[in-house]
């Protein structure tokens, strides 16, 4: 009976092969401690390289004014907004992966929470510069924060929806910070011990900040990740929902719509989870940690993205539905003929958007298709191209034919320096993550140690050698007994 307490036999394990403590130590620790391979220099160098042209791309925009960008009259926002939208939602994941799957108690969730948190705070840094560079004049961005100030009765506009993403994006940041920085805390401490030169003993002995890995340090660090799960849960609602009033709070045909914030919501969670998968299928091959990132937590990925993916493919069918059923020519327009109809300007993005995000992704009702590396990491490309489209779609065919025909305005296109700012995201964020995973381990072996009795291929082999012994016994005993 006792071993009701553990987990059902059924369930794959999610640690494979014959591993204790010392071995996951010693697995999850070898990349951080060995020297940089080739690989990862070639990864880094690009990475730099990116965020290089980024920089400069930045500069011309500052220095020239946004005149540099192709906006126009009607196209006020373009490919600066799009990303902005995009980048935030790929930062869903992580937080959903800590925050809600620890609440639910999801095993599953600690072989991919580390690299996911660290994706969220690497890509809330990307999307926090796209509106502070929109702003033109960026040395008045701090008009915004609302604080006392000595330039008489100026205060921010509260009413906006912008002046709230600031608040959201900053908590959100904020937060996701502080669960992945006290997770770490104790992998730290391990490298700490283990080090063997001045420098890492030094530099993980400040990050460990004096763990000594005792009863009451564990229980006050389950106590601080349980508190900021509760935080993180209504921010994983909260944060695009915001972002998705900077749309819906408007009057533009396309934008006014209720639907925003929980189609927003699941888009987002529905990019996310697509560049988690990118992230681990190829960190997983390249550091070795297939025993870890399992096959198993890829297939279970793809559920989410398969179910998160039908939900945006209803919100796009009611947009639909509405647009016709409420015989409002505006809202007509603006669906009908400006993003459902394929000889528009815009069409082709549109039909881009719902290939990519709800057409394909139908493949993985196929198990086969789910546990399939290469199917994943080529859907999981497309996930995210679509929903780049989605934003795209949103923003740009919307105000692309406003309500004036007379003030319609050119075809838009991005200039060079809008997509190297786009590029130059790209350039941050994987530069930020090359030096993740080689100064801190990327798999959280901590919590990998906490399943491993529960989980691990050996346990659950060695408790169904045990139940089986058990059943023969009792058979044994019981077939006695009906002979005596």
């Amino acid at each position: 009976m006792s071993l009701l307490r553990y987990e059902s036999q059924v369930r794959p394990p999610l640690v494979v092969g014959d591993k204790d403590y010392h071995q996951v130590t010693e697995d999850v620790c070898r990349p951080v401690e060995a020297r940089p391979t080739k690989l990862w220099w070639i990864g880094f160098i690009i990475s730099v390289l990116l965020l290089c042209f980024g920089i400069f791309s930045v500069y011309r925009e500052v220095t020239y004014g946004v005149g540099q960008w192709n906006l126009n009259r009607t196209n006020g926002w373009g490919w600066d907004i799009t990303n902005f939208v995009w980048w935030i939602g790929i930062g869903h994941a992580g937080t959903l992966i800590s925050a809600i799957l620890l609440l639910f108690r999801q095993g599953w969730r600690t072989g991919v929470n580390r690299a996911a948190e660290a994706m969220t705070i690497f890509a809330v840094m990307c999307a926090g510069q796209f509106p502070i560079w929109h702003m033109g004049r960026v040395w008045d961005a701090f008009f915004v924060l609302p604080y006392p100030n000595t330039r008489g009765p100026l205060w921010p506009n509260f009413n906006s929806a912008l002046l709230w993403d600031v608040f959201a994006i900053s908590t959100y940041f904020t937060v996701s910070v502080l669960f992945w920085y006290s997770g770490l805390i104790p992998d730290v401490a391990t490298l700490r011990d283990r080090a063997k030169k001045k420098w890492r003993k030094l530099f993980y002995g400040i990050t460990a900040v004096g763990w000594t890995g005792s009863t009451k340090h564990w229980q006050r660090l389950e106590a601080l990740a349980l508190v900021l799960a509760g935080l993180s849960t209504p921010l994983v609602l909260s944060v695009h929902t915001i972002v998705s009033f900077d749309f819906a709070t408007s009057v533009v045909p396309g934008w006014h719509t209720t639907i925003f914030p929980p189609y927003f919501v699941a888009g987002a969670v529905f990019s996310g989870f697509a560049m988690v998968q990118t992230l681990l299928l190829v960190t997983r091959k390249v550091l070795n940690l297939e025993e870890y990132i399992t096959i198993e937590h890829i297939d279970v990925m793809n559920k989410i993205i398969l179910l998160t993916g039908s939900i945006v493919g209803i919100a796009y069918l009611t947009e639909l539905f509405v647009a016709w059923y409420s015989a409002n020519p505006y809202e007509n327009f603006a669906f009908w003929d400006t993003r459902a109809n394929l000889n528009s300007p815009y069409g082709w993005a549109y039909y881009c958007m719902m290939s990519c995000n709800v057409l394909f992704p139908q493949i993985f009702w196929i198990r086969k298709m789910r546990r399939n590396l290469l199917v994943t990491f080529f859907m999981s490309v497309i996930v995210n191209i679509g929903m780049w489209f989605e934003r795209f779609v949103i923003i740009v065919t919307s105000v692309h034919r406003d309500y004036l025909p007379s003030a319609w305005g050119p075809y838009y296109s991005p200039t060079i320096w809008e997509v190297g700012f786009y590029l130059g995201t790209f350039g941050l964020f994987f530069t930020c993550y090359f030096l993740f995973v080689k100064f801190f381990p990327v798999v959280a072996f901590a919590e990998i140690k906490h399943i491993l009795k529960k989980s691990g291929e050996s346990y659950k082999n060695n408790m169904a050698e045990l139940e089986h012994e058990s059943m023969e016994d009792f058979a044994n005993i019981h077939g006695h007994d009906h002979g005596a």
